[in-house]
């Protein structure tokens, strides 16, 4: 079930599914601890024609965001009740505060005893085991706690302030439900305290006028001991909820028009996509530096595992979207966390390669995340890594330089980590062909010599190369460049095929000499031109990009490009006409392509088309997940993907710059068109 509408602050996230019940809680980190693990946090209703906790089924339910914030609006209907629910849910951009506005509607016309019973389903350091729930008198509260982790509950409803109604008990043993069965009847038991595997529910009573309504707020304070979540909620009761509700919507419409863009002939809902996408971003950020892939715990179903990690791949292409945009602070702080863990050994004595790679993920403390790569294949080791991982590093680094020119902040990188990584891009090659050596393909299913990754690897050098020359560092500044040029030889020799007129997907060694070829159509393959091998309108990119837009391009009403040919991973059906799933990044590859081969501004009518798709194929929210059901535009896999978001940041950005460049003045040589009113100097490429 995809997360519509997630809330957070960089260490605090909190993620709702379609039913609007609170599944994941991320604490002190984006992506970890999940002390909910997917467990549903519910939220109810009591009258005296029933009780219901609000879900899909039950009630209508519209799931969104206040616009251009990451405040929520939610709204929930339920006619047999006679219940509107208004419903606005906040992370304070600063505070570790999760806090929910709940206006109550009586639509019958008649007073009316109205109950809201809040549900914490917490397995605290993500597991139930040892857990304490009790009643703080003294605060008027509820308190979960485990160690180093408190989570202070709390409440008020008009006029009454403090928790007043309550219940905590044993979840999942010994056959007891939790809580929240104790709820249905409209009373809670009251009792104190819990320990072990436990929850809780809050309620809050009100009496509500003919067709009147009436307000309720309700909040967890998050913190590391009793006395910062007590500190926490003296701000609450000093500064009053909706406070925090203003002073969140206010950060979060400044943030995100900060830049001040002119959008020329962009239609709104591309517009309303991108800004949305642009929030959408900073909640799956840690404040470390981390940029995870995705929190969204349901993935656990497939794999007993989940997307919350730090892949490079994604945080390098998530990174040079938000650059583009002009949000550099998350960029830095990404880089210093590459540097922070890139490899800092020589893998072994038998693979003659310096140190200097990036591993395939790692969790947002910087640790090394889980892996199916392997070190070994029978008397061979492996290195085990993605290696377009540390080359796109590289390239994001060099990206960032050539658009804001910080030299002070690069110069900290270059010994700590492009100095590493690109010594590593040289001697990681075939002596014979010059191409680097296998490495797990960008999908993580094959090994191989792929395209796309040898293309970043050519960029990361290139990258290398020019930052070498800032500092002086003559001699590497030429190696790096001869081994680039050397890649780009081979990639011609090797990776391209007459027979097929464009690029292979990839090659692998066989045993007794040469190689085998890999001829399947991979969306990836856009990374040809889109990391600076080859210009877009070289011949060899025009067959290879037509090839995969039709052979890719999913024919059924919903559309969208599919990953390769035959692709299976979390594939709906078993029709042969279908390539597979339509995944949002690489649909929007094949927009940025149209982009850098536009002539004239009509040539981005195209891409228009395509940015519209990705609009069409979002959540009411906004909220864009990895794959997209084929027959139905359903979401599939995680929602939502952090790597979706930026890809249609970067099309867009990509798009504006496009029409600045077409829309020049043949006089004078000037752009009539500005995308950037704030006409923020960028530096000249080098």
């Amino acid at each position: 079930m995809p997360r519509d509408i997630p809330v957070g602050n960089g260490s605090l996230l909190v993620a709702f599914d379609a039913d609007y019940a609170i599944r994941d809680f991320y604490f002190p980190r984006v992506g970890k601890e999940n002390h909910s693990q997917g467990n549903p946090s519910r939220f109810g209703v009591w009258t005296r024609e029933g009780f219901s906790w609000v879900n899909a089924r039950e009630w209508r339910l519209t799931l969104g965001y206040l616009k251009e914030t990451l405040v929520t609006s939610v709204r929930a209907f339920n006619e047999r009740l006679g219940i509107q629910l208004t419903c606005n849910d906040v992370v304070d951009f600063e505070k570790n505060i999760y806090l929910r506005k709940v206006t109550v509607h009586n639509l019958k016309n008649t007073t009316r005893d109205i109950r809201l019973f809040f549900h914490q389903d917490l397995n605290i350091m993500e597991n139930e085991v040892g857990d304490t729930a009790f009643y703080d008198a003294k605060q008027n509260c509820i308190i979960h706690y485990k160690g180093p982790r408190y989570f202070l509950v709390n409440c008020s409803a008009g006029d009454v302030w403090g928790v007043r109604e309550y219940a905590t008990g044993i979840k999942r043993h010994q056959g007891a439900e939790g809580t929240w069965r104790d709820a249905e009847d409209g009373m809670l038991g009251g009792n104190p305290i819990a320990q072990g595997s436990v929850d809780s529910t809050i309620g809050a009573y009100m009496e509500i006028p003919s067709l009147g309504e009436a307000v309720v707020y309700y909040w967890i304070a998050v913190g590391k001991n009793y006395g910062e979540v007590n500190g926490l909620n003296d701000i609450l009761l000093s500064e009053k909820p909706q406070k925090i509700i203003d002073r969140t919507a206010s950060y979060w419409r400044y943030w995100v028009n900060k830049e001040e863009f002119d959008f020329g002939n962009l239609p709104q809902d591309v517009i309303d996509l991108f800004k949305r996408s642009l929030l959408i971003l900073p909640t799956q950020i840690d404040s470390g530096g981390a940029i995870i892939a995705a929190n969204d715990s349901d993935i656990r179903q497939y794999a007993k595992d989940t997307y919350s990690y730090m892949w490079p791949r994604d945080g390098a292409l998530v990174s040079y979207a938000l650059m583009k945009a002009g949000y550099i602070t998350m960029c830095r702080k990404f880089f210093d966390f590459c540097a922070g863990v890139i490899a800092p050994y020589n893998f072994c004595a038998s693979v003659m390669v310096d140190d200097g790679f990036l591993l395939h993920k790692y969790n947002p403390d910087g640790s090394f995340g889980s892996s199916w790569h392997p070190w070994v294949k029978g008397d061979e080791i492996h290195v085990p890594i993605q290696e377009d991982e540390t080359a796109l590093v590289l390239w994001a680094i060099g990206q960032y330089y050539d658009r804001y020119r910080k030299i002070e902040e690069i110069r900290p990188l270059y010994h700590t980590f492009i100095e590493k990584a690109a010594d590593f891009l040289v001697s990681y090659r075939d002596e014979q062909t010059g191409l680097p050596l296998p490495s797990y393909d960008l999908w993580e299913e094959r090994r191989g010599i792929l395209s796309f990754t040898t293309a970043t690897v050519y960029g990361g050098l290139i990258a290398a190369a020019n930052i070498s020359d800032i500092f002086y560092h003559v001699e590497k500044a030429k190696t790096y460049r001869q081994a680039a040029a050397q890649i780009k030889a081979a990639i011609d020799q090797y990776l391209y095929s007459e027979e097929h007129k464009r690029f292979l997907r990839m090659i692998y060694p066989k045993k007794d000499g040469g190689f085998d070829c890999d001829a399947t159509i991979d969306a990836s393959l856009y990374g040809m031109f889109a990391f600076g091998v080859y210009d877009p309108h070289d011949v060899k990119v025009q067959n290879t990009m037509k090839a995969i837009e039709d052979a890719l391009w999913v024919k059924t009403k919903i559309g969208g490009i599919a990953r390769y040919e035959r692709d299976s991973y979390q594939r709906v059906g078993s029709d042969d006409a279908i390539p597979g799933n339509p995944w949002i990044i690489c649909t929007m590859w094949v927009a940025q392509y149209y982009v850098a081969i536009a002539k004239t501004p009509e040539d981005l009518e195209r891409v228009i088309n395509y940015l519209r798709w990705a609009v069409s194929r979002a959540l009411p929210s906004g909220v864009l997940a990895e794959q997209i059901n084929p027959y139905t535009g359903a979401a599939i896999s995680v929602s939502p993907l952090t790597w979706s978001h930026a890809a249609v940041v970067q099309t867009v950005m990509d798009y504006l710059e496009k029409l600045q460049e077409l829309h020049t003045c043949e006089q004078c040589g000037r752009s009539i068109f500005r995308y950037d009113r704030m006409g923020r100097k960028q530096g000249k490429k080098t």
